[in-house]
C-alpha cells in the first residue's frame, strides 16, 4: 500500500512565497522572498514532492512567475514538482514539462475547455493533473475570482477516461484559514471517480495528518500543506514519519 504523499506548497506572488486566506490576493502573507531557498528547505526536511502555484499566473491566464519556478527547478533537481497557475494552452504545458516539471495542473481550462485536458493527457501520459477548486460545492475559476455552475464531482467525472494522473481538490473556504482539511468532501470526490485525489485547503496540524493516516484515507494520493509548515504548527519529520508508519 502506497504512503499518502504530503506535498509542501510554494505559492508564488510577485516572485515571493506567500500564503493567502480563502484565495484572496489582498490577504497575502509573505513567508520567504527566496522561493528556491524555500524549496531546498523542504527537500532537506524530507519531502519528495513540491506543489507550486503561480498565483499571478492564475489571474493573468499565463505564466507570470516563470523565473521563480525555474530557480526552484534548478535548486532541487532530485525533487518531483507539480505546477499550476496560468496553464491554459498546449504550448505552456509542453514548455513546463520540457523544463523539468513532473506534472502540470490544469484548473480554469479544465472547466472552460475539457477537450484541452484530454489532448494534453494523451500527449503526456501521467503528467497532467486537474485542479478542482470549490466554494460551496461549485468549481471556482480564474484564480478563484469567479464561480462556475459545475460541481466538483461532476467535473471530476468528465475526466474519468481521459488519462488524468490526479485531481487536486481544494476547499476554498478552508484554504489558508487553518480550519482543518475537508476530508468528507475530498473522500466523496475520491469515491466518485477512479482518478487519484489530493486533498488541499486547511491542513492545520498533526491532527489532520493523523486523519490522513486512517484506513479510509488510503484511497487518497496525498494532501497539500502550506501555512502550517511555514509557521511551525506542523513538524515535517513527525508528519512524514506518521504517514510512513501508517502504510507499513
Amino acid at each position: 500500500m502506497a504512503t499518502v504523499i504530503l506535498f509542501p506548497a510554494i505559492d508564488l506572488k510577485e516572485g515571493q512565497c506567500v500564503r493567502l486566506v480563502h484565495g484572496d490576493m489582498n490577504r497575502a502573507t509573505v513567508f520567504n522572498d527566496d522561493p528556491a531557498a524555500q524549496a531546498k528547505t523542504f527537500r532537506a526536511q524530507g519531502f519528495s514532492w513540491l506543489h507550486i502555484v503561480d498565483l499571478d499566473g492564475a489571474f493573468a491566464g499565463h505564466p507570470v512567475n516563470a523565473r521563480a519556478v525555474e530557480a526552484i527547478l534548478a535548486s532541487v533537481p532530485d525533487t518531483s514538482v507539480q505546477l499550476g497557475g496560468g496553464i491554459r494552452d498546449m504550448r505552456t504545458v509542453e514548455g513546463w514539462l520540457s523544463r523539468g516539471v513532473s506534472r502540470v495542473i490544469i484548473g480554469t481550462a479544465a472547466v472552460r475547455n475539457p477537450q484541452f485536458v484530454r489532448e494534453a493527457a494523451r500527449a503526456f501520459p501521467g503528467r497532467i493533473a486537474v485542479g478542482i477548486d470549490a466554494r460551496d460545492g461549485k468549481v471556482a475559476v480564474e484564480g478563484w475570482a469567479s464561480l462556475s455552475e459545475i460541481g466538483a464531482v461532476e467535473l471530476g467525472r468528465k475526466f474519468e477516461d481521459a488519462g488524468v494522473a490526479a485531481i487536486i481538490f481544494t476547499d476554498i473556504s478552508r484554504d489558508g484559514a487553518m480550519g482543518g482539511l475537508n476530508i468528507e468532501s475530498t473522500l466523496a470526490l475520491a469515491r466518485a471517480v477512479s482518478i487519484p485525489v489530493i486533498a488541499s485547503g486547511g491542513l492545520a496540524s498533526i491532527e489532520d495528518v493523523r486523519r490522513l493516516a486512517q484506513p479510509d484515507c488510503a484511497i487518497l494520493e496525498g494532501a497539500i500543506s502550506g501555512r502550517a509548515l511555514y509557521d511551525g504548527r506542523l513538524d515535517p519529520a513527525e508528519a512524514l514519519a506518521l504517514l510512513a508508519a501508517a502504510r507499513c
